[in-house]
């Protein structure tokens, strides 16, 4: 398949390269996505009303996909207030502190947790699960927010998501694209996923190890105040706390943490994945959230209820504030473009991302060594796109492609390209992809983007070496 790049195309990759030396350079990137979202639109329409217009409709495309995020992290961050504030979060954390008693075991502990969750539910009711109940362990122990952020995001959206062992949605898309079957590249994707997540976290925790002891470590903290509570609402330090028995509170927290364990039992028994397991856990959130209300506020209790709410989802909003022009652009390089533009692109066009992949892995020699690199950059520039997913069967496509023209491993090369597209869109680097971990621990999603770049890059770069070698 040919596809003939148009100066959209061109556009659209002069400013992502904009936006990443931007980043790169810790810089904020809205207005340049703005103007990227008004040059596209102008080459699109032709006018200039029309572009303006691409402008808002973007951000509310760009709003819509993000609202299942938005609403989970509001409601989740509004329980964890009314938890705080009577004392109920002390008592669920206190058998935890047992364990993990430094930064080094809360780093992998919660890493280790994070990762073998997502296998079975996918990271992001993970995130909301495991943060709410260990983000104040690892505080406690000197963790810093960014670093508890950073081992839910990289064991998560990273190890767990990039090889999908138990929900398989991930390895059934490349494969079937690349005409394999699922097993094979599961089987080819276990030393990849091992190099990968190993190489990535170990260099993560280095440097984190590294900065903190130099002093030159950047939290990124978003809501922290002189208390270091990365939960506490603007302003709520100063209001009283609601004192609670010891024996009410920690059978409440014994009752909390059964209730979670129910969702995860129903999401196994029911098989929910993805949005159907956030949804249950938010509804249950929503439910703990009126119970301790009322019990702690008793007359007060509605208007509490509401008040928590508000924190919550202002909490929720100001988080996603800087994203969203972010991400308004960065969907323009899938359906987003045709959705708001029409049908400006060539016939064969699969969206402004994957033509560019196309593109670059017809422009190659053909051999195992640049199929592996190959491969790895497709799937990275697919990954662009925030999603993860949507790109993946491409990487399929082209891994198909240079094993049949090579007489290389097939299986080999396609979990290379899934492994490089989730890890780069599924929520380690582009920053609207790994706002739950972030936002849950109360921490810049940029910031967190930035400290994953360097372990990200290298771990990509072992990955493709050792596919090399295996291939």
């Amino acid at each position: 398949m040919v596809i003939h790049l148009t100066a959209i195309h061109y556009v659209y990759l002069a400013f992502i390269v904009f936006i990443m030396a931007l980043l790169i350079r810790r810089r904020d990137t809205t207005m340049i996505c703005v103007a990227g979202i008004l040059a596209l639109g102008i080459l699109a329409t032709g006018t200039v009303s029309g572009s303006i217009s691409g402008v808002f409709n973007s951000f509310i495309y760009a709003t819509k996909e993000l609202m299942g995020t938005i609403m989970i992290i509001s409601i989740i961050v509004a329980m964890s207030r009314v938890l705080i504030r009577t004392g109920i979060n002390e008592a669920m954390v206190a058998p935890l502190t047992r364990f993990l008693r430094t930064p080094a075991l809360a780093f992998w502990g919660i890493g280790m947790i994070m990762m073998v969750t997502s296998w079975f539910f996918w990271p992001s009711p993970a995130v909301a699960l495991i943060g709410a109940v260990l983000l104040p362990v690892a505080i406690r122990v000197g963790l810093p927010a960014l670093g508890a952020a950073m081992a839910m995001n990289l064991f998560g959206h990273g190890i767990a998501l990039s090889g999908d062992y138990i929900i398989q949605g991930a390895p059934k898309l490349t494969a079937d694209a690349a005409g394999l079957p699922v097993t094979s590249v599961m089987e080819a994707s276990v030393p990849l996923v091992i190099v990968m997540g190993l190489v990535t976290t170990v260099t993560a925790f280095w440097m984190m190890r590294k900065d903190m002891k130099n002093g030159t470590w950047r939290d990124g903290l978003v809501t922290v105040k002189s208390t270091g509570n990365v939960l506490a609402a603007n302003g709520e330090e100063d209001e009283q706390n609601v004192i609670l028995p010891s024996k009410v509170k920690k059978g409440l927290a014994l009752a909390i943490l059964l209730l979670f364990l129910a969702d995860v039992v129903a999401m196994f028994v029911l098989k929910l994945q993805g949005g159907d397991a956030t949804a249950l856990v938010g509804g249950t959130a929503v439910l703990i959230l009126i119970v301790i209300s009322l019990l702690a506020h008793k007359n007060q209790g509605l208007e509490k209820i509401t008040t928590y709410l508000i924190d919550g989802f202002v909490f929720g909003f100001k988080i996603f504030g800087p994203v969203i022009p972010i991400a308004a652009f960065f969907y323009l390089g899938d359906a987003a473009f045709t959705d708001l533009f029409g049908k400006v692109l060539p016939e064969a066009s699969h969206g402004i991302v994957n033509d560019l992949g196309v593109a670059l892995a017809g422009s190659v020699p053909l051999n195992g060594a640049v199929g592996a690199v190959t491969s790895t950059i497709t799937g990275a520039i697919t990954g662009l796109d925030g999603s993860g997913f949507s790109g993946i069967s491409l990487a399929g496509s082209i891994a198909q492609l240079f094993a049949a023209a090579t007489h290389t491993g097939a299986a080999t090369l396609t979990a290379l390209g899934q492994i490089a597209a989730i890890w780069v869109g599924g929520g380690t680097l582009i920053p609207w992809a790994l706002i739950p971990a972030a936002a849950i621990c109360g921490v810049s999603p940029f910031e967190l983007a930035r400290r994953n770049l360097k372990p990200v890059l290298i771990g990509l770069s072992v990955t493709t070496i050792v596919a090399m070698f295996l291939i």
